[in-house]
Parts: C-alpha cells; sequence; structure tokens
C-alpha cells in the first residue's frame, strides 16, 4: 500500500507553496458545498472533505458527487475507461496495545487502547461516470433558500460563547474566555465577517471545559499553527455549511504550516480530524446535526 498520508499532505504541500489554500478553494460558488456520496447523499467528512475539494477543484469536475466502482454499477453506470479515481480513507477502530500502536492523537495514557486502523477506497466524480439515471446526471440540488447570514448568526448564538464587538482585532482570549470581534461593519462583506466569527468559534471550542483540545506534547513549538491550522479548516467546514465563501484568516500562517507538513506527514489528518470535532460540537449545539452525526474518525464511502 502506498503512503498515503504522506501522498495526500504532498498534494496539500504543492497547494500551499503555489499560494493556494485547498480548504478554502472548494466551497466557493453555488455547487454543491461538500463532495458527498451521490447515492446515499452522506457527506464525506474530515480530511475526506480537504480530498475531494481539491480533487474536484484540480480535475476541473462540475460536480461534487462521488461514487465507487460498484455504487456506479448498482445504478446502471459505468465508469469511462480510461478515467482515474480518487482515494479517500476510512478508519476502523481496532484494539492495540499501547506499545504496538502507532499514535495519531495524544492523551491516551491506557495499556490498551482502540487505535484508528487506515483503509483506502477509490472513488469517481460523477463527472467521470457514464449511463447514470437521469435524476443522477442532473445531480440533486440541495435546498439554498435559507438565509445563510441567519445560518451562521444561529451558530454563533446557540454556541454559547461570550462574544464582544469591540476594537480592531478578532481573536479568543483563553483568559477570560471572551472572543473579540471588530464591528460588523468594518468587514468587507458578511462571507468575511462570519468566517472570521466561526474560525475564532473555533478557538473557542478547544478550552478545557468543551473539547479539551491538546497539541503540545506531539506539536512542541508548532502546536499554536498547529491550532491555527484547526481553527482554519473549522471555520472553512462551517462556511461551508452556511453556503458562504471560505475566507483565509491567516496567509501569514502558510510558511509555518508548509513547515509542519513537510515535517509531519500525519499533521494534516490530526489538523482535519480535530476541526471536524470543532464544526462538530458548535453544529450539535446549534441544532442543526444530531448528536449521531459527530462520529469520530469513522467515514466510509
Amino acid at each position: 500500500m502506498n503512503d498515503i498520508y504522506q501522498t495526500i499532505t504532498d498534494k496539500i504541500i504543492t497547494e500551499l507553496e503555489v499560494g493556494t489554500v485547498p480548504w478554502v478553494r472548494p466551497w466557493s460558488g453555488e455547487a454543491d458545498p461538500f463532495p458527498r456520496n451521490a447515492l446515499s447523499q452522506r457527506p464525506y467528512r474530515g480530511i475526506n472533505t480537504v480530498v475531494l475539494g481539491m480533487e474536484a477543484h484540480c480535475r476541473g469536475y462540475a460536480s461534487n458527487q462521488w461514487l465507487t466502482f460498484k455504487q456506479a454499477q448498482q445504478l446502471g453506470g459505468h465508469v469511462r475507461k480510461g478515467e482515474r479515481a480518487s482515494t479517500i480513507i476510512y478508519y476502523e477502530a481496532r484494539m492495540m496495545e499501547k506499545n504496538d500502536a502507532d499514535l495519531v492523537a495524544d492523551g491516551d495514557e491506557a495499556d490498551k487502547r482502540f487505535v484508528p486502523l487506515l483503509k483506502l477506497f477509490s472513488v469517481f466524480n460523477v463527472d467521470q461516470v457514464e449511463g447514470l439515471p437521469e435524476s443522477y446526471q442532473d445531480r440533486p440540488v440541495l435546498e439554498t433558500d435559507w438565509d445563510a447570514s441567519a445560518t451562521a448568526e444561529q451558530i454563533m448564538e446557540c454556541s454559547g460563547a461570550a462574544i464582544r464587538h469591540q476594537g480592531f482585532k478578532a481573536f479568543y482570549s483563553p483568559t477570560n474566555d471572551l472572543i473579540y470581534l471588530p464591528g460588523k461593519t468594518t468587514f468587507a462583506d458578511a462571507a468575511a465577517y462570519y468566517s472570521t466569527a466561526l474560525h475564532e468559534l473555533c478557538h473557542w471550542t478547544g478550552s478545557s471545559t468543551r473539547l479539551g483540545r491538546k497539541l503540545g506534547r506531539r506539536f512542541g513549538e508548532s502546536a499554536y499553527a498547529m491550532e491555527e491550522l484547526i481553527a482554519e479548516l473549522g471555520s472553512a467546514f462551517l462556511s461551508a455549511h452556511c453556503r458562504l465563501d471560505g475566507k483565509l484568516q491567516h496567509a501569514s500562517y502558510i510558511s509555518t504550516w508548509l513547515e509542519v507538513l513537510q515535517r509531519d506527514k500525519r499533521a494534516v489528518f490530526v489538523a482535519a480530524a480535530q476541526a471536524q470535532k470543532a464544526a462538530d460540537y458548535l453544529l450539535e449545539q446549534a441544532g442543526l446535526i444530531a448528536p449521531e452525526v459527530a462520529l469520530p474518525l469513522r467515514e466510509a464511502a
């Protein structure tokens, strides 16, 4: 098996080196903001959201819907000859002795632990498939008649976070557990305001009284940059849910992210998983997803 961690990390590094940010770009515009399975209509999550969004953009697909080879056949279609699959991942939890475990995250001191074992799946964009029923050729269109700003406001209000609009800087203060944002009218548009607010809310979820996110033991001096990467990804996931164009909050961190990714091939997987947890926490608080949707580290086609 090829080293999928390195393969995906290398693709993201390539995008960052040319100045593009793959977790922001795929969700711009009116297309379905989330990659999802065309048969089940289940959205992909975590790192697969980043990978498939990047694949759709780089290959020029108009659709954000995906099928396995067998699913395409199940629907009466077939993958066109010569088409190249995109790889997604699925984690299956298995009990292992701690000494045998290749640690992915910090904080578990037990002698035995559940370790997520990685499996690979190949999927094809529906643009690569011929002979699908008309309903799949037309591609299901999600409801878009809600006010995206209202959705973001719902996430902010239901979070319970204390948010103060003052000054000219956006940041989360762990000391007093407050989020500070400039006034709404100081932002270029609503998307910029809500993207910033959601970024800071993702930082807020990391508190020991909420998700208790700990990065220091593994990432050391890079823990701060990793926390920013988690908030960037989490904000992108939430912006997609609100159907808002994603915005890069801290371009100055790109060089640091590159250093972390070049040093640790699993760093972006950790960041994506933690970002998904942050987004799920906020969406669940707002009643926008059911608790059972927020399943840790499991994903299938």
